[in-house]
Order: structure tokens, then sequence, then C-alpha cells
């Protein structure tokens, strides 16, 4: 499964984009400007993510990797471009 397929199954299940994640991470204290802050381990995200989300461990890493920066979304097609 692509990362893109992994952000696209999270946001069916869950209805919250990646900004979404990205925006929640930082009201939890977990991020700051969308990017994980310094110090701040995976495994608290990853539950944060199963308690609140019901995201399996997977799919929580994949916010994980979006919030490090090691991942991106693809952005959205325009209609009619390739």
């Amino acid at each position: 499964m692509s990362f893109q397929a992994y952000l696209d199954n999270i946001q069916a299940k869950t209805g919250k984009s990646p900004a979404d994640f990205r925006r929640l991470a930082t009201d939890k204290g977990f991020a700051e400007g969308g990017k994980l802050k310094a110090g701040v381990k995976a495994g608290a995200v990853v539950a944060w993510l199963k308690a609140d989300f019901a995201l399996g461990h997977g799919h929580a890493m994949a916010i994980v990797a979006l919030l490090k920066g090691n991942k991106g979304e693809r952005s959205p097609k325009k209609p009619g471009k390739a």
C-alpha cells in the first residue's frame, strides 16, 4: 500500500485530513507548526491515535511519518490536468 493510500484510508475512516491531524497534534502538544516536536516519542502519538481514532498501528505510524516530515501527502490534481 502506498503512503498516499494510507492517508486516504485514514481520511475515509476518521473524516480527518492530514492537515486536520497536524492541527490536532499541535493542540495535543505533540507538534508545533505541523511538525513533530523534538523529544516527542512516536509511541505517544501512536497511543493517542489508536485511542482517539481507532487507527491501527500502521496507519498511526503513517501519521507519525507525516508529522516528522518523512513523508507528505500529494497535492490534489487540478481538474483537466494529468
